[in-house]
């Protein structure tokens, strides 16, 4: 029976036999520059407490095992060592374990990444953890409530740069007999989980400032900032920005947040080949190197790098310094590092949009996740460490965040901080669940809460907030029988809300604003008045009365969740919805303009609308979108309306006029604003899936059309042969020469989208195999490759549902779960379109998943997630196309 799967029955027995005080960890990297090795010795001394005569285990997802000693007792690893288990029977009070043996270097992004720089031929390693893959590259217990000190020795190229969670003890020992050689010994740190465990190895580029500032108690702190990344990106490396960032956000948290900051130095790693955004190492925080803008980006763009920066450093709080008892708890971390980040980029950086982007992307990916099957709440039940790793949604993260949002107006700011700062104080370096932090919000607030942690956090779905407006004559004026125009007679509230994981209903309650906008002087829709209203869990059916705005004049837009301070879907009245539909453009405040995008949004993807309404809108009204991320996303949606939510028989009608308006924005812009490379984005990916504008991308890519003040990068010009490519207009050897030009990481991923684009039936079987018969792709290119297979004609991709069904359960079984979740949900058939007759029940892939589904029953729980929630987005795509054929 397979071990590698812990489930949280084992891990609680495990806490309580165990108490684990330190760990000492040697890796031996002096030959990783050999592309043939694929290994490296890695030994562990844990020093631990146990029950005296228990048994139980350490992790280790090793190549071998060479030696085992326990207290002094060599154990043969023939017989404790299974691949996944070390067993450990006979444990004193007291115990010594030394464990070495052989890792194996990743290419999937989880344990001791290695990458190979195409740009140079140079070697680096990054590690990443979470939830559990520090057993990857040394032993240890690996459960996040079995906190221990972390010291790590380093044997490694002399000429590298190396670092590790602790600070370095030296500068690089030489090593007796190995000139090429160096050791590094780094600190032990504060007790912290093994998924925090960091260490990055290779020839980085480095740059190095302090900060210096003081403690909410006013004592001086100074910490040694680092930025890294690799050397062939110096050239591009903002580092001055990054450590102005960090400083900002350093003062910030010292000013809310208490006790100080405790991990010695901040040091930041842009990496390569990153499976996220960024992960919270103390000491050492890991970012994705896409934050290292090689080409043009947009402010949304350095704006999002300030949010991702925000984020970590708040988990050396929220996650790092209190540390949740389980997965169950994830949001304990994840919730409120993505709060505390929007909200530190709103109150110490110079970006404005931080809470209008938060509410039109971040919230987006929340609803998407919350209306699927298997949503589940933010506090979620999690047996083992495969539903962990499933568990980092739009549920955990925006939703949680989302929820804070809300719980911030329900206690107020001064109660949530005092809140925070008493629970960090009573729980540093330990492990909490929920009733820890809900003991100190009462206490702060003065507010019971375990009620509102009940609706709020321990059940699942999207309220629905309905708007009920009633009008009538306004008051006589000296003019007999004359009014003085249409004034609101009722204003009322009515919440929907129903816990799909239960059936039961579930009303939440809200603080909220509603706000009155109408045309004001300026010809701009501006808000007039608003008011704050507090809805109850038990108002009788639901309707909550707001009287304080009977008697104002009618206006053009009556928005509930004003300010979006709560969690829900909002239905628009019907005169309001007009008013979105006729002047979304003319909205003055960026905020609620992003809320009326947000409605429109949800009324295409629940079918209520047909999937063109919202393109016409993204049409009339894109160009006088001034927020760029909110522009983005809008035009990201216009595609998606396009070719997922439009029936296929209408979709040329639909694309074409869609993308000769991106086409005449583009050049309509300011050259070189932010606006102007969302259009020219906006063009490349969607020319993807054809229309009448191949001639300009062509012209763009090849260079000869240009457009004033577009710079065609890296970035774009990559997005453009991709386009090309998937609609027969690019050769491989064209491919081929624009990837000589462009020998970079980024390079070698647009020329693998590229070539598994092309509309030929080679093409993409030699993308699936790559992709699914090999293993021999690293993860960026896999990912690449599959996302390059799924563009170009439906038709082509045929042959390969039956072989997509029949090899689920063997590629879980034999990748690992990164690489197999990138396999499963993005080779999936979802772009299946409906047939003129079909009804969507009628769709044969959506027919071929039900018999998946239903013939795999006892298949792994997090493979089956995957499928079911793919089948949703399916699903609704077919009903939307069916709403888009009936008009």
């Amino acid at each position: 029976m397979p071990t590698h799967n812990l489930t949280r029955e084992e891990a609680a027995d495990r806490a309580r036999l165990l108490s684990v005080g330190s760990y000492h960890v040697t890796l031996d990297l002096r030959g990783a520059e050999d592309p043939a090795a694929t290994s490296f010795p890695t030994t562990s001394v844990i020093e631990f407490r146990a029950e005296p005569g228990a048994e139980t285990f350490a992790d280790f997802l090793g190549e071998s095992v060479t030696r085992v000693e326990l207290n002094g007792r060599l154990l043969d690893g023939a017989v404790v060592y299974d691949g996944a288990r070390i067993r450990l029977a006979g444990l004193a009070a007291q115990n010594r374990l030394e464990v070495t043996g052989l890792a194996r270097y990743s290419r999937s992004g989880e344990g001791l990444h290695r990458f190979v720089d195409p740009a140079d031929g140079a070697t680096y390693l990054y590690t990443q953890c979470e939830p559990a893959d520090a057993r990857r590259y040394f032993a240890n217990f690996e459960q996040p409530d079995l906190k221990a000190t972390f010291a790590f020795t380093v044997l490694a190229p002399s000429s590298w740069s190396v670092s590790a969670n602790g600070n370095a003890t030296a500068s690089a020992e030489p090593i007796e007999g190995d000139a090429a050689a160096g050791r590094w010994d780094f600190a032990p740190t504060p007790r912290m989980p093994t998924y925090l465990a960091a260490v990055l190895a290779g020839p980085y580029h480095r740059a190095e400032a302090s900060w210096t500032g003081a403690t909410r108690d006013g004592e001086p702190l100074t910490l040694p900032l680092v930025a890294y990344c690799r050397a062939s990106l110096a050239e591009h490396f903002d580092a001055d920005r990054i450590f102005d960032l960090t400083r900002r956000g350093l003062d910030f948290y010292h000013s809310v947040f208490s006790p100080a900051f405790p991990w010695g130095k901040y040091e930041q790693a842009f990496v390569p080949e990153y499976n996220l955004g960024a992960m919270e190492n103390p000491g050492l925080v890991t970012f994705t190197e896409e934050y290292v803008f090689a080409s043009r980006a947009a402010e949304s763009q350095y704006e999002g790098r300030a949010n991702t920066l925000m984020h970590e450093m708040a988990h050396m709080w929220f996650g790092d310094l209190v540390t949740m008892r389980w997965w169950d708890d994830l949001w304990l971390k994840e919730s409120f590092a993505e709060y505390m980040g929007t909200l530190a980029v709103d109150r110490a950086t110079d970006f404005s949009a931080s809470w209008v982007n938060f509410a039109n992307r971040r919230k987006a990916w929340a609803y998407l996740q919350d209306q699927l099957p298997t949503t589940h709440p933010i506090v979620a039940d999690i047996p083992n460490l495969e539903a962990a790793e499933q568990n980092f949604d739009g549920i955990t993260y925006a939703k949680g965040a989302s929820v804070l949002k809300q719980l911030v107006a329900y206690v107020g700011e001064d109660a949530f901080l005092a809140a925070a700062r008493e629970y960090f104080g009573k729980h540093a370096y330990g492990n909490t669940t929920l009733g820890d932090l809900l003991d100190a919000l009462e206490r702060s607030s003065g507010r019971p809460m375990r009620e509102w942690a009940a609706a709020w956090l321990q059940t699942a779905g999207l309220p629905v907030l309905e708007t009920i407006v009633e009008t009538g004559p306004g008051r006589p004026t000296e003019a007999e029988g004359v009014h003085d125009g249409e004034r609101l007679t009722r204003v009322a509230v009515r919440q929907t809300a129903v816990d799909p994981v239960t059936g039961k209903e579930a009303p939440r309650p809200h603080v909220l604003r509603i706000g009155l906008y109408s045309r004001g002087s300026s010809g701009t829709i501006e808000r007039t008045h608003s008011v704050d209203v507090e809805l109850l869990a038990d108002t009788p059916g639901g309707v909550t009365e707001v009287p304080e705005l009977a008697g104002l004049p009618v206006p053009d837009l009556v928005l509930v969740n004003d300010e979006d301070l709560t969690y829900a879907k909002v239905r628009l009245d019907h005169r309001s919805e007009e008013t979105v539909r006729e002047h979304l453009g003319e909205i003055a405040d960026p905020l609620a303009r992003a809320l009326a995008w947000t409605a429109l949004w949800h009324a295409t993807r629940d079918g209520e609308v047909a999937a063109s309404r919202y393109v016409r809108a993204v049409e009339r009204f894109g160009a006088l979108e001034g927020t760029v991320g909110v522009q983005l996303a809008v035009l990201d949606n216009a595609r998606t309306a396009i070719e997922r939510y439009t029936h296929g028989e209408g979709r040329h009608d639909v694309r074409d006029p869609y993308l000769a308006a991106v086409a005449r924005e583009l050049t309509a812009a300011q050259p070189g604003s932010d606006q102007q490379l969302a259009w020219a984005r906006a063009l490349a990916k969607g020319s993807r899936y054809g229309g009448g504008q191949l001639d300009l991308v062509r012209g763009l890519a090849d260079g000869t059309v240009t457009v004033p003040g577009l710079a065609v990068d890296q970035e774009l010009r990559w997005s453009l042969w991709q386009a090309l490519a998937a609609q027969s207009r690019a050769t491989v050897a064209e491919l081929d020469a624009e990837l000589a030009r462009d020998r970079t990481a980024k390079g070698a991923v647009g020329h693998a989208v590229a070539v598994a684009a092309r509309p030929d039936p080679g093409a993409k079987q030699a993308a699936w195999d790559a992709a699914v018969e090999r293993d021999t792709l690293s993860n960026d290119l896999l990912g690449a490759t599959v996302e390059g297979f799924m563009l170009g004609m439906e038709a082509l991709r045929h042959p390969f549902i039956e072989r997509y069904f029949a090899m689920l359960t063997r590629v879980w079984a034999d990748r690992s779960q990164e690489i197999a979740t990138r396999l499963v949900t993005g080779l999936f058939p979802g772009d299946s379109t409906l047939a003129w007759d079909q009804t969507p029940e009628e769709n044969p892939v959506l027919a071929r998943t039900d018999q998946w589904l239903h013939e795999n029953a006892s298949a792994p729980a997090a493979l089956r997630r995957i499928i079911v929630e793919q089948r949703d987005h399916l699903h609704r795509a077919l009903t939307a196309q069916q709403r888009s054929r009936q008009g």
